[in-house]
Protein backbone atom coordinates (compact mmCIF):
# COMPACT_ATOMS: atom_id res chain seq x y z
CA UNK A 1 0.00 0.00 0.00
CA UNK A 2 1.37 3.69 -0.45
CA UNK A 3 2.07 5.79 1.96
CA UNK A 4 0.47 8.88 2.33
CA UNK A 5 3.72 10.73 2.05
CA UNK A 6 4.08 8.95 -1.33
CA UNK A 7 0.63 10.46 -2.57
CA UNK A 8 1.33 13.36 -1.45
CA UNK A 9 4.59 13.28 -3.42
CA UNK A 10 2.82 12.67 -6.53
CA UNK A 11 0.07 15.27 -6.23
CA UNK A 12 2.28 17.50 -6.17
CA UNK A 13 4.79 16.69 -8.71
CA UNK A 14 1.88 16.48 -11.37
CA UNK A 15 0.92 19.81 -10.35
CA UNK A 16 5.02 20.82 -10.67
CA UNK A 17 4.75 19.22 -14.27
CA UNK A 18 1.43 21.21 -15.11
CA UNK A 19 2.78 24.79 -14.00
CA UNK A 20 5.57 24.45 -15.73
CA UNK A 21 4.74 24.33 -18.71
CA UNK A 22 3.46 20.86 -19.46
CA UNK A 23 0.37 21.97 -21.43
CA UNK A 24 -1.25 18.90 -22.11
CA UNK A 25 -1.25 16.70 -19.29
CA UNK A 26 -1.42 13.24 -19.01
CA UNK A 27 -5.06 12.10 -18.80
CA UNK A 28 -6.33 11.45 -15.17
CA UNK A 29 -10.41 11.64 -16.05
CA UNK A 30 -12.32 8.71 -17.15
CA UNK A 31 -12.64 6.09 -20.07
CA UNK A 32 -15.35 6.08 -22.34
CA UNK A 33 -16.23 3.62 -24.81
CA UNK A 34 -18.52 4.00 -28.09
CA UNK A 35 -19.44 2.11 -30.97
CA UNK A 36 -19.86 3.89 -34.33
CA UNK A 37 -21.98 1.90 -37.15
CA UNK A 38 -21.28 3.23 -40.52
CA UNK A 39 -23.79 2.36 -42.74
CA UNK A 40 -26.40 3.64 -45.48
CA UNK A 41 -29.67 4.39 -43.99
CA UNK A 42 -33.34 5.66 -45.52
CA UNK A 43 -34.13 9.44 -44.50
CA UNK A 44 -37.30 10.87 -46.20
CA UNK A 45 -37.28 14.87 -46.25
CA UNK A 46 -38.70 17.37 -48.58
CA UNK A 47 -41.30 14.65 -49.99
CA UNK A 48 -38.45 12.29 -51.56
CA UNK A 49 -36.75 9.15 -49.10
CA UNK A 50 -33.00 8.54 -49.91
CA UNK A 51 -30.57 6.33 -48.75
CA UNK A 52 -27.47 7.78 -47.14
CA UNK A 53 -23.98 7.42 -44.79
CA UNK A 54 -25.08 7.79 -41.19
CA UNK A 55 -23.57 6.71 -37.71
CA UNK A 56 -25.89 4.12 -35.93
CA UNK A 57 -28.75 5.34 -38.53
CA UNK A 58 -29.15 8.85 -36.94
CA UNK A 59 -29.03 11.87 -38.46
CA UNK A 60 -27.57 13.84 -36.71
CA UNK A 61 -25.46 11.02 -35.40
CA UNK A 62 -25.16 9.97 -31.61
CA UNK A 63 -23.48 12.46 -28.63
CA UNK A 64 -20.19 12.00 -27.24
CA UNK A 65 -20.31 12.94 -23.68
CA UNK A 66 -17.52 13.41 -21.19
CA UNK A 67 -16.02 14.89 -18.74
CA UNK A 68 -13.06 17.69 -19.38
CA UNK A 69 -10.10 15.18 -19.26
CA UNK A 70 -11.32 12.18 -19.88
CA UNK A 71 -10.35 9.43 -22.56
CA UNK A 72 -13.03 7.73 -25.45
CA UNK A 73 -12.62 4.84 -27.56
CA UNK A 74 -15.18 4.54 -30.47
CA UNK A 75 -14.96 1.81 -32.47
CA UNK A 76 -16.05 2.72 -36.17
CA UNK A 77 -17.40 0.10 -38.07
CA UNK A 78 -17.27 1.12 -41.60
CA UNK A 79 -20.06 -0.80 -43.19
CA UNK A 80 -21.12 1.47 -45.62
CA UNK A 81 -19.55 1.78 -49.45
CA UNK A 82 -16.19 3.30 -49.55
CA UNK A 83 -13.28 4.23 -47.00
CA UNK A 84 -14.26 7.27 -44.37
CA UNK A 85 -12.07 8.76 -41.61
CA UNK A 86 -13.68 10.30 -38.66
CA UNK A 87 -11.97 13.59 -36.78
CA UNK A 88 -12.83 14.80 -33.83
CA UNK A 89 -13.00 18.94 -34.36
CA UNK A 90 -11.50 20.95 -31.59
CA UNK A 91 -10.31 17.96 -29.64
CA UNK A 92 -6.43 18.94 -29.32
CA UNK A 93 -5.30 15.13 -29.36
CA UNK A 94 -1.91 15.90 -27.41
CA UNK A 95 0.71 13.84 -29.23
CA UNK A 96 -1.76 11.94 -30.38
CA UNK A 97 -2.10 13.15 -34.60
CA UNK A 98 -2.47 9.26 -35.51
CA UNK A 99 -6.40 9.17 -34.34
CA UNK A 100 -7.12 12.97 -35.48
CA UNK A 101 -8.58 11.36 -38.76
CA UNK A 102 -8.19 13.55 -42.09
CA UNK A 103 -7.92 11.63 -45.09
CA UNK A 104 -4.49 11.10 -46.32
CA UNK A 105 -3.34 13.75 -44.14
CA UNK A 106 -3.45 11.57 -40.48
CA UNK A 107 -4.47 8.58 -42.19
CA UNK A 108 -6.07 6.52 -44.97
CA UNK A 109 -9.91 5.99 -44.91
CA UNK A 110 -11.04 3.44 -43.22
CA UNK A 111 -11.82 0.42 -46.05
CA UNK A 112 -15.11 -0.50 -46.03
CA UNK A 113 -15.67 -3.98 -44.04
CA UNK A 114 -13.51 -2.93 -41.74
CA UNK A 115 -12.88 -1.41 -38.29
CA UNK A 116 -10.60 1.16 -36.55
CA UNK A 117 -10.99 1.98 -33.30
CA UNK A 118 -9.68 5.35 -32.51
CA UNK A 119 -8.67 7.31 -29.00
CA UNK A 120 -9.58 10.75 -28.37
CA UNK A 121 -7.52 12.13 -25.51
CA UNK A 122 -9.36 15.17 -24.12
CA UNK A 123 -7.22 17.92 -22.36
CA UNK A 124 -8.01 21.67 -21.07
CA UNK A 125 -11.26 21.63 -23.43
CA UNK A 126 -14.62 22.33 -21.45
CA UNK A 127 -17.45 23.42 -23.29
CA UNK A 128 -18.80 21.95 -26.81
CA UNK A 129 -17.26 20.52 -29.79
CA UNK A 130 -18.10 18.40 -32.33
CA UNK A 131 -16.91 15.12 -34.92
CA UNK A 132 -17.34 14.65 -38.33
CA UNK A 133 -15.82 12.61 -41.23
CA UNK A 134 -12.82 13.79 -43.30
CA UNK A 135 -13.65 12.14 -46.48
CA UNK A 136 -14.63 14.36 -49.37
CA UNK A 137 -18.23 15.66 -48.23
CA UNK A 138 -19.38 12.72 -46.29
CA UNK A 139 -19.49 15.24 -43.30
CA UNK A 140 -22.55 16.18 -44.54
CA UNK A 141 -24.31 13.32 -43.03
CA UNK A 142 -21.68 11.81 -40.58
CA UNK A 143 -21.52 14.24 -37.77
CA UNK A 144 -22.53 14.65 -34.18
CA UNK A 145 -22.09 16.82 -31.00
CA UNK A 146 -19.08 16.32 -28.11
CA UNK A 147 -20.45 17.61 -24.60
CA UNK A 148 -17.60 18.11 -22.59
CA UNK A 149 -18.95 18.97 -19.05
CA UNK A 150 -16.44 20.56 -15.91
CA UNK A 151 -14.24 17.98 -14.30
CA UNK A 152 -15.23 16.59 -10.93
CA UNK A 153 -15.06 19.27 -8.02
CA UNK A 154 -15.96 22.41 -11.21
CA UNK A 155 -18.46 24.18 -12.16
CA UNK A 156 -19.49 26.55 -14.73
CA UNK A 157 -18.24 29.93 -14.84
CA UNK A 158 -21.86 30.72 -14.49
CA UNK A 159 -25.03 29.93 -12.95
CA UNK A 160 -25.90 26.46 -13.20
CA UNK A 161 -28.34 26.11 -16.22
CA UNK A 162 -31.89 23.87 -15.29
CA UNK A 163 -31.85 21.99 -18.52
CA UNK A 164 -29.06 22.00 -21.77
CA UNK A 165 -29.82 20.93 -25.08
CA UNK A 166 -27.61 20.10 -28.48
CA UNK A 167 -28.29 22.10 -31.41
CA UNK A 168 -27.13 20.95 -34.88
CA UNK A 169 -27.27 23.19 -37.80
CA UNK A 170 -27.14 21.09 -41.00
CA UNK A 171 -26.94 20.98 -44.70
CA UNK A 172 -29.80 18.71 -46.34
CA UNK A 173 -29.05 17.68 -50.06
CA UNK A 174 -31.87 16.17 -51.94
CA UNK A 175 -29.66 14.10 -54.39
CA UNK A 176 -26.47 11.76 -53.15
CA UNK A 177 -23.69 14.11 -51.57
CA UNK A 178 -20.67 12.22 -52.62
CA UNK A 179 -21.92 12.23 -56.38
CA UNK A 180 -22.45 16.06 -56.38
CA UNK A 181 -19.04 16.80 -55.27
CA UNK A 182 -17.63 13.82 -57.41
CA UNK A 183 -19.42 15.21 -60.76
CA UNK A 184 -18.34 18.89 -59.51
CA UNK A 185 -14.67 18.10 -59.23
CA UNK A 186 -15.16 15.91 -62.57
CA UNK A 187 -16.19 19.30 -64.59
CA UNK A 188 -14.55 21.74 -62.78
CA UNK A 189 -17.55 24.05 -62.35
CA UNK A 190 -19.30 24.83 -58.90
CA UNK A 191 -21.24 21.61 -57.16
CA UNK A 192 -24.76 22.17 -56.64
CA UNK A 193 -26.26 23.74 -53.28
CA UNK A 194 -27.92 22.18 -50.63
CA UNK A 195 -31.66 22.16 -50.81
CA UNK A 196 -32.58 23.21 -47.43
CA UNK A 197 -30.75 23.53 -43.65
CA UNK A 198 -31.72 21.78 -40.81
CA UNK A 199 -31.91 22.11 -37.49
CA UNK A 200 -31.56 18.61 -35.40
CA UNK A 201 -32.12 17.01 -38.78
CA UNK A 202 -35.01 18.87 -39.28
CA UNK A 203 -35.61 21.49 -42.07
CA UNK A 204 -38.37 23.01 -40.27
CA UNK A 205 -41.93 24.79 -41.03
CA UNK A 206 -40.64 26.98 -44.15
CA UNK A 207 -39.69 23.75 -46.69
CA UNK A 208 -42.15 21.37 -48.23
CA UNK A 209 -43.45 18.38 -46.66
CA UNK A 210 -41.37 18.93 -43.49
CA UNK A 211 -43.43 21.28 -40.84
CA UNK A 212 -44.82 17.77 -39.06
CA UNK A 213 -41.25 16.63 -38.19
CA UNK A 214 -40.01 20.45 -37.11
CA UNK A 215 -37.84 20.17 -34.09
CA UNK A 216 -39.37 21.24 -31.12
CA UNK A 217 -37.71 22.29 -27.98
CA UNK A 218 -39.61 22.26 -25.20
CA UNK A 219 -39.16 24.99 -21.98
CA UNK A 220 -41.10 25.41 -18.87
CA UNK A 221 -41.41 29.31 -17.56
CA UNK A 222 -38.67 30.96 -15.88
CA UNK A 223 -35.73 27.90 -16.54
CA UNK A 224 -32.84 28.83 -18.30
CA UNK A 225 -31.37 26.49 -20.77
CA UNK A 226 -28.02 25.99 -22.44
CA UNK A 227 -28.01 25.65 -26.33
CA UNK A 228 -25.14 23.78 -27.22
CA UNK A 229 -25.05 24.67 -30.81
CA UNK A 230 -23.01 23.26 -33.71
CA UNK A 231 -22.57 24.46 -37.22
CA UNK A 232 -22.31 21.58 -39.25
CA UNK A 233 -23.40 22.86 -42.53
CA UNK A 234 -21.02 22.20 -45.46
CA UNK A 235 -20.97 25.72 -47.10
CA UNK A 236 -22.89 29.00 -45.21
CA UNK A 237 -22.07 30.29 -42.14
CA UNK A 238 -25.20 31.09 -40.53
CA UNK A 239 -27.13 33.92 -37.79
CA UNK A 240 -29.06 32.07 -35.72
CA UNK A 241 -31.55 33.52 -33.41
CA UNK A 242 -34.69 32.90 -31.06
CA UNK A 243 -37.86 35.28 -31.80
CA UNK A 244 -38.42 37.15 -28.83
CA UNK A 245 -35.25 35.98 -26.66
CA UNK A 246 -31.97 37.10 -26.02
CA UNK A 247 -29.37 35.15 -26.11
CA UNK A 248 -25.96 35.14 -23.67
CA UNK A 249 -22.95 33.38 -25.44
CA UNK A 250 -20.58 31.97 -22.49
CA UNK A 251 -18.50 29.64 -24.82
CA UNK A 252 -17.09 28.80 -27.99
CA UNK A 253 -14.64 25.78 -29.55
CA UNK A 254 -14.60 24.44 -26.13
CA UNK A 255 -13.91 27.37 -24.06
CA UNK A 256 -15.42 30.24 -22.44
CA UNK A 257 -15.69 33.68 -23.26
CA UNK A 258 -17.13 36.46 -21.42
CA UNK A 259 -20.57 36.79 -20.99
CA UNK A 260 -22.32 38.49 -24.59
CA UNK A 261 -26.12 39.52 -24.62
CA UNK A 262 -26.94 39.24 -28.14
CA UNK A 263 -30.29 39.31 -30.47
CA UNK A 264 -28.71 36.40 -32.49
CA UNK A 265 -25.06 34.56 -32.78
CA UNK A 266 -23.04 34.59 -36.50
CA UNK A 267 -21.64 30.95 -36.67
CA UNK A 268 -19.61 29.41 -39.01
CA UNK A 269 -19.48 25.77 -40.39
CA UNK A 270 -16.61 23.84 -37.72
CA UNK A 271 -17.35 26.49 -34.87
CA UNK A 272 -19.78 25.10 -31.81
CA UNK A 273 -20.66 27.99 -29.29
CA UNK A 274 -22.46 27.21 -25.90
CA UNK A 275 -25.22 29.76 -25.07
CA UNK A 276 -27.92 30.55 -22.66
CA UNK A 277 -31.25 31.59 -22.79
CA UNK A 278 -34.29 32.20 -20.13
CA UNK A 279 -38.06 31.09 -21.45
CA UNK A 280 -39.33 34.37 -19.73
CA UNK A 281 -41.83 35.40 -22.37
CA UNK A 282 -45.57 34.70 -22.35
CA UNK A 283 -46.42 30.95 -22.94
CA UNK A 284 -46.41 30.52 -26.74
CA UNK A 285 -44.71 28.95 -29.54
CA UNK A 286 -41.23 31.02 -30.86
CA UNK A 287 -39.04 30.15 -33.80
CA UNK A 288 -35.95 29.28 -33.40
CA UNK A 289 -34.41 29.98 -37.12
CA UNK A 290 -30.54 29.49 -38.81
CA UNK A 291 -30.39 31.57 -41.67
CA UNK A 292 -27.00 31.98 -44.14
CA UNK A 293 -24.52 34.90 -44.03
CA UNK A 294 -22.83 34.71 -47.92
CA UNK A 295 -21.13 37.91 -48.65
CA UNK A 296 -20.28 36.67 -51.95
CA UNK A 297 -21.07 36.01 -55.63
CA UNK A 298 -20.63 32.47 -55.53
CA UNK A 299 -23.94 30.37 -55.44
CA UNK A 300 -25.38 29.35 -52.31
CA UNK A 301 -28.75 28.45 -50.05
CA UNK A 302 -31.21 31.34 -49.36
CA UNK A 303 -33.13 29.29 -47.64
CA UNK A 304 -34.22 29.34 -43.92
CA UNK A 305 -34.47 26.36 -40.92
CA UNK A 306 -36.74 26.81 -38.38
CA UNK A 307 -37.30 25.05 -35.15
CA UNK A 308 -40.35 25.33 -32.21
CA UNK A 309 -39.78 27.05 -28.73
CA UNK A 310 -42.67 25.41 -27.41
CA UNK A 311 -43.63 26.63 -23.44
CA UNK A 312 -45.34 24.27 -21.23
CA UNK A 313 -49.02 24.99 -20.05
CA UNK A 314 -52.42 25.69 -21.15
CA UNK A 315 -52.64 28.42 -23.94
CA UNK A 316 -53.61 28.60 -27.14
CA UNK A 317 -50.91 28.28 -29.70
CA UNK A 318 -50.34 30.95 -32.13
CA UNK A 319 -51.14 30.97 -35.89
CA UNK A 320 -48.03 31.19 -36.98
CA UNK A 321 -44.72 31.89 -33.72
CA UNK A 322 -42.94 34.72 -33.57
CA UNK A 323 -39.87 35.00 -35.55
CA UNK A 324 -36.27 36.06 -34.63
CA UNK A 325 -34.81 39.17 -36.50
CA UNK A 326 -32.28 38.17 -38.51
CA UNK A 327 -29.59 40.08 -40.50
CA UNK A 328 -30.00 40.20 -44.18
CA UNK A 329 -27.63 37.06 -46.12
CA UNK A 330 -25.01 40.14 -47.38
CA UNK A 331 -24.90 41.62 -43.83
CA UNK A 332 -21.21 41.79 -43.63
CA UNK A 333 -21.26 44.52 -40.96
CA UNK A 334 -23.32 41.91 -38.51
CA UNK A 335 -21.06 39.72 -38.95
CA UNK A 336 -18.27 41.05 -38.51
CA UNK A 337 -19.79 43.37 -36.07
CA UNK A 338 -20.85 39.63 -33.61
CA UNK A 339 -17.29 38.90 -33.93
CA UNK A 340 -15.70 41.51 -32.49
CA UNK A 341 -17.80 40.90 -29.09
CA UNK A 342 -15.64 37.57 -28.61
CA UNK A 343 -13.35 37.72 -25.42
CA UNK A 344 -11.91 35.08 -23.47
CA UNK A 345 -13.35 34.75 -19.71
CA UNK A 346 -9.80 35.15 -19.25
CA UNK A 347 -10.53 34.28 -15.05
CA UNK A 348 -8.23 33.05 -12.15
CA UNK A 349 -10.08 29.20 -12.88
CA UNK A 350 -9.50 30.15 -16.55
CA UNK A 351 -6.48 32.01 -17.29
CA UNK A 352 -5.22 32.53 -21.09
CA UNK A 353 -1.39 32.37 -21.85
CA UNK A 354 -0.97 35.10 -25.25
CA UNK A 355 2.28 34.43 -26.52
CA UNK A 356 3.73 37.94 -26.91
CA UNK A 357 7.40 37.19 -28.18
CA UNK A 358 6.78 35.68 -31.68
CA UNK A 359 9.82 33.41 -32.79
CA UNK A 360 7.78 32.05 -36.24
CA UNK A 361 5.42 34.20 -38.59
CA UNK A 362 3.24 33.49 -41.49
CA UNK A 363 1.24 35.74 -43.83
CA UNK A 364 -0.94 33.91 -46.05
CA UNK A 365 -3.69 34.68 -48.52
CA UNK A 366 -6.49 33.06 -48.67
CA UNK A 367 -8.13 32.67 -52.69
CA UNK A 368 -10.52 31.90 -55.17
CA UNK A 369 -8.37 30.56 -58.35
CA UNK A 370 -8.95 28.62 -61.36
CA UNK A 371 -6.93 25.75 -63.10
CA UNK A 372 -6.44 26.41 -67.08
CA UNK A 373 -8.18 23.31 -68.73
CA UNK A 374 -8.03 25.03 -72.12
CA UNK A 375 -12.01 25.45 -72.20
CA UNK A 376 -13.15 22.24 -71.66
CA UNK A 377 -13.96 22.67 -68.23
CA UNK A 378 -17.39 24.32 -66.34
CA UNK A 379 -16.25 26.93 -64.33
CA UNK A 380 -15.62 30.94 -65.31
CA UNK A 381 -13.92 30.96 -68.90
CA UNK A 382 -13.90 27.45 -69.59
CA UNK A 383 -11.47 26.86 -66.66
CA UNK A 384 -11.84 24.65 -63.48
CA UNK A 385 -12.23 26.31 -59.93
CA UNK A 386 -9.50 26.06 -57.79
CA UNK A 387 -8.35 27.32 -54.10
CA UNK A 388 -5.64 27.78 -52.51
CA UNK A 389 -3.22 29.16 -49.48
CA UNK A 390 -0.61 31.57 -51.27
CA UNK A 391 -1.11 30.75 -54.21
CA UNK A 392 -0.56 27.00 -54.07
CA UNK A 393 -3.77 24.96 -54.07
CA UNK A 394 -3.46 21.83 -52.11
CA UNK A 395 -2.87 18.23 -53.86
CA UNK A 396 -4.02 15.22 -51.57
CA UNK A 397 -1.46 12.66 -51.55
CA UNK A 398 -2.57 8.79 -52.23
CA UNK A 399 -0.13 7.98 -48.69
CA UNK A 400 -0.97 10.20 -45.40
CA UNK A 401 1.19 12.65 -44.87
CA UNK A 402 1.42 11.93 -41.16
CA UNK A 403 2.64 7.97 -41.99
CA UNK A 404 5.14 9.81 -44.83
CA UNK A 405 6.55 12.03 -42.07
CA UNK A 406 6.96 9.07 -39.12
CA UNK A 407 8.75 6.96 -41.91
CA UNK A 408 10.83 9.44 -43.95
CA UNK A 409 8.81 8.22 -47.01
CA UNK A 410 10.03 10.08 -50.01
CA UNK A 411 7.63 12.09 -52.77
CA UNK A 412 4.80 12.38 -50.37
CA UNK A 413 4.93 16.02 -49.66
CA UNK A 414 7.63 19.00 -50.05
CA UNK A 415 8.93 21.28 -46.58
CA UNK A 416 8.54 24.46 -48.69
CA UNK A 417 4.96 26.34 -48.00
CA UNK A 418 5.77 29.71 -47.92
CA UNK A 419 6.05 32.12 -44.98
CA UNK A 420 4.19 34.98 -47.71
CA UNK A 421 2.98 35.19 -50.83
CA UNK A 422 5.15 34.96 -53.85
CA UNK A 423 4.31 38.22 -54.96
CA UNK A 424 2.72 41.37 -53.52
CA UNK A 425 -0.41 43.06 -55.42
CA UNK A 426 -3.32 44.96 -54.11
CA UNK A 427 -4.71 41.43 -52.76
CA UNK A 428 -8.50 43.25 -51.49
CA UNK A 429 -8.72 45.22 -55.11
CA UNK A 430 -8.15 45.37 -58.69
CA UNK A 431 -6.56 41.86 -58.24
CA UNK A 432 -6.03 41.95 -62.49
CA UNK A 433 -6.16 38.67 -63.81
CA UNK A 434 -2.22 37.79 -63.77
CA UNK A 435 -3.39 36.27 -59.97
CA UNK A 436 -5.49 33.83 -61.01
CA UNK A 437 -3.93 30.25 -61.75
CA UNK A 438 -2.20 29.13 -58.66
CA UNK A 439 0.85 26.54 -58.80
CA UNK A 440 -0.78 23.27 -57.18
CA UNK A 441 1.25 21.15 -54.39
CA UNK A 442 1.51 19.05 -51.71
CA UNK A 443 3.59 21.77 -49.46
CA UNK A 444 3.95 21.43 -45.66
CA UNK A 445 5.33 24.09 -43.14
CA UNK A 446 7.56 22.56 -40.54
CA UNK A 447 7.87 24.50 -37.16
CA UNK A 448 10.26 23.53 -34.33
CA UNK A 449 8.68 22.75 -31.07
CA UNK A 450 7.35 25.44 -28.71
CA UNK A 451 7.30 28.19 -31.35
CA UNK A 452 5.47 31.11 -30.47
CA UNK A 453 3.67 31.13 -33.55
CA UNK A 454 1.95 34.66 -35.50
CA UNK A 455 -0.33 33.55 -38.62
CA UNK A 456 -1.61 36.92 -40.63
CA UNK A 457 -4.61 35.52 -42.92
CA UNK A 458 -5.03 38.08 -46.08
CA UNK A 459 -8.43 37.71 -47.19
CA UNK A 460 -8.52 38.50 -51.49
CA UNK A 461 -10.66 39.70 -53.92
CA UNK A 462 -8.98 36.99 -56.42
CA UNK A 463 -11.96 35.08 -57.83
CA UNK A 464 -15.30 34.77 -55.93
CA UNK A 465 -14.04 36.98 -52.58
CA UNK A 466 -16.15 36.06 -49.47
CA UNK A 467 -15.52 35.46 -45.70
CA UNK A 468 -13.84 31.99 -45.02
CA UNK A 469 -13.61 30.09 -41.78
CA UNK A 470 -10.41 28.71 -41.24
CA UNK A 471 -10.29 25.75 -39.05
CA UNK A 472 -7.03 24.45 -37.53
CA UNK A 473 -6.27 20.40 -36.02
CA UNK A 474 -4.62 20.12 -33.03
CA UNK A 475 -4.60 23.37 -31.58
CA UNK A 476 -6.71 26.08 -30.31
CA UNK A 477 -5.36 29.64 -31.04
CA UNK A 478 -5.79 33.26 -30.02
CA UNK A 479 -7.80 35.76 -32.90
CA UNK A 480 -5.76 39.08 -31.78
CA UNK A 481 -7.75 41.29 -34.48
CA UNK A 482 -9.10 41.46 -37.99
CA UNK A 483 -9.99 44.24 -40.31
CA UNK A 484 -10.77 45.38 -43.53
CA UNK A 485 -8.37 45.85 -46.42
CA UNK A 486 -4.79 45.25 -46.83
CA UNK A 487 -3.16 44.12 -43.49
CA UNK A 488 -0.27 47.24 -42.43
CA UNK A 489 2.26 45.61 -40.58
CA UNK A 490 2.97 48.87 -38.81
CA UNK A 491 -0.17 50.17 -38.44
CA UNK A 492 -2.71 47.24 -37.52
CA UNK A 493 -0.66 45.39 -34.80
CA UNK A 494 -1.50 48.51 -32.53
CA UNK A 495 -5.30 47.74 -32.22
CA UNK A 496 -4.55 44.04 -31.20
CA UNK A 497 -6.27 42.32 -28.02
CA UNK A 498 -3.23 40.91 -26.31
CA UNK A 499 -5.52 40.66 -22.84
CA UNK A 500 -8.63 38.59 -23.15
CA UNK A 501 -8.77 37.26 -27.19
CA UNK A 502 -11.09 34.69 -27.61
CA UNK A 503 -9.41 31.10 -28.34
CA UNK A 504 -11.32 29.10 -30.42
CA UNK A 505 -9.90 26.78 -33.17
CA UNK A 506 -12.03 27.93 -36.35
CA UNK A 507 -12.95 31.75 -37.00
CA UNK A 508 -13.66 33.76 -40.49
CA UNK A 509 -11.38 35.73 -42.32
CA UNK A 510 -13.45 38.89 -43.00
CA UNK A 511 -13.90 39.22 -47.15
CA UNK A 512 -11.47 41.61 -48.97
CA UNK A 513 -10.16 41.99 -45.34
CA UNK A 514 -7.14 40.36 -42.90
CA UNK A 515 -7.37 38.25 -39.43
CA UNK A 516 -4.27 37.67 -36.81
CA UNK A 517 -3.97 34.53 -34.87
CA UNK A 518 -1.57 32.94 -32.19
CA UNK A 519 -0.52 30.11 -30.82
CA UNK A 520 2.48 28.09 -29.07
CA UNK A 521 3.39 25.13 -30.76
CA UNK A 522 3.77 22.90 -27.90
CA UNK A 523 1.53 19.71 -29.63
CA UNK A 524 3.70 17.91 -31.79
CA UNK A 525 2.33 16.19 -34.84
CA UNK A 526 1.10 16.63 -37.99
CA UNK A 527 -1.87 19.45 -37.94
CA UNK A 528 -4.34 19.66 -41.12
CA UNK A 529 -5.63 23.71 -41.51
CA UNK A 530 -7.80 24.65 -43.59
CA UNK A 531 -11.31 26.88 -44.92
CA UNK A 532 -14.37 24.92 -43.51
CA UNK A 533 -16.35 25.94 -46.14
CA UNK A 534 -16.57 22.43 -47.74
CA UNK A 535 -16.23 23.52 -51.40
CA UNK A 536 -13.15 25.67 -50.91
CA UNK A 537 -11.51 22.74 -49.25
CA UNK A 538 -12.12 20.59 -52.04
CA UNK A 539 -10.58 23.01 -54.46
CA UNK A 540 -7.13 23.23 -52.04
CA UNK A 541 -7.87 26.08 -49.52
CA UNK A 542 -5.34 23.59 -47.33
CA UNK A 543 -1.86 23.50 -45.99
CA UNK A 544 -0.63 20.75 -43.34
CA UNK A 545 1.72 22.57 -40.06
CA UNK A 546 3.91 19.98 -38.74
CA UNK A 547 4.95 20.56 -35.91
CA UNK A 548 8.49 18.45 -34.68
CA UNK A 549 9.15 16.77 -31.50
CA UNK A 550 10.59 18.41 -28.35
CA UNK A 551 13.52 16.95 -26.38
CA UNK A 552 11.93 14.38 -24.67
CA UNK A 553 9.41 11.74 -25.38
CA UNK A 554 7.01 13.68 -22.95
CA UNK A 555 7.28 16.29 -25.66
CA UNK A 556 7.08 14.28 -29.17
CA UNK A 557 4.81 12.29 -31.05
CA UNK A 558 3.04 8.96 -29.46
CA UNK A 559 4.62 5.82 -31.01
CA UNK A 560 2.33 4.69 -34.16
CA UNK A 561 -0.23 2.19 -33.50
CA UNK A 562 0.00 -1.30 -34.06
CA UNK A 563 -2.52 -0.63 -36.88
CA UNK A 564 -3.95 2.05 -39.52
CA UNK A 565 -5.89 1.77 -42.21
CA UNK A 566 -4.23 0.93 -45.22
CA UNK A 567 -3.59 3.52 -47.93
CA UNK A 568 -3.74 0.88 -50.80
CA UNK A 569 -7.60 0.36 -50.26
CA UNK A 570 -10.30 3.51 -50.34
Amino acid sequence: MRSVKMDLMLTLLGGFLFLCGFNFWMAQGAVHYYDFILKESNFTRLCSTKSMLTVNDSFPGPVIRVQKGDTVYVNVQNQGEYGVTIHWHGVKQPRNPWYDGPENITQCPIPAGTNFTQEIIFSDEEGTLWWHAHSDWSRATVHGAIVISPANGTTYPFAQPDAEEVIVLGSWFTGDVMAIIDEALTTGGDPNISDAFTINGQPGDLYNCSSDSTYRLLVESGKTYLLRIVNAVMNEEMFFGIGEHNLTVVGMDGAYLKPINVEYIMITPGQTMDVLFTANQSPSYYYMAGSPFADTNAPFDNTTTTGIVQYSGNYTPPSSPSFPSLPAYNDKAAAENYTALLQSLASNEHPINVPLNITTSMYITVSVNQIDCNGSCAGPDGNRLAASLNNISFQTPTTDILEAYYQTLPNVFTKDFPDEPPYYFNFTGDVGNNTIFPSLGTKVRVIDYNEAVEIVFQGTNVGAAENHPMHLHGYSFYVLGFGSGNFNSTTDPLSYNLDDPPLVNTIGVPKNGWLTIRFIADNPGVWFMHCHLERHASWGMNTVLIVKNGTTDATSIRPRPGYMPPCSTS
